[in-house]
């Protein structure tokens, strides 16, 4: 799946105490890499991407390391990887 990393969103906070927390959470996996499909770094951050060339302009968490994650190109994430929401009010805001 293809994505775009959203740059300007660090000052935004999330009452799960990190976003990569909030992706833990309301996605139930684990990750052990960066969602980029061919990194093998560590996920660092809970990143802030939306759909590439998609008609959905929601925000979504993805975890990604801090490499993948300064840059606002579009990336090529594992397929298996969990889009969460986020949208705090159908999540940790409920």
């Amino acid at each position: 799946m293809r994505v775009r990393n959203i740059n300007g969103t660090s000052g935004l906070s999330c009452k799960c105490g990190s976003w990569l927390d909030h992706w833990k959470k309301h996605s139930k996996q684990t990750a052990s890499y960066c969602s980029e499909r061919s990194c093998m770094s560590s996920p660092e951050v809970g990143a802030h991407i939306q759909k590439d060339s998609s008609t959905d302009t929601s925000w979504y968490i993805v975890p990604l390391c801090h490499k993948h994650n300064q840059k606002a190109t579009s990336l090529e994430i594992i397929d298996e990887r969990v889009l969460v929401s986020a949208n705090q009010s159908q999540t940790c805001g409920k």
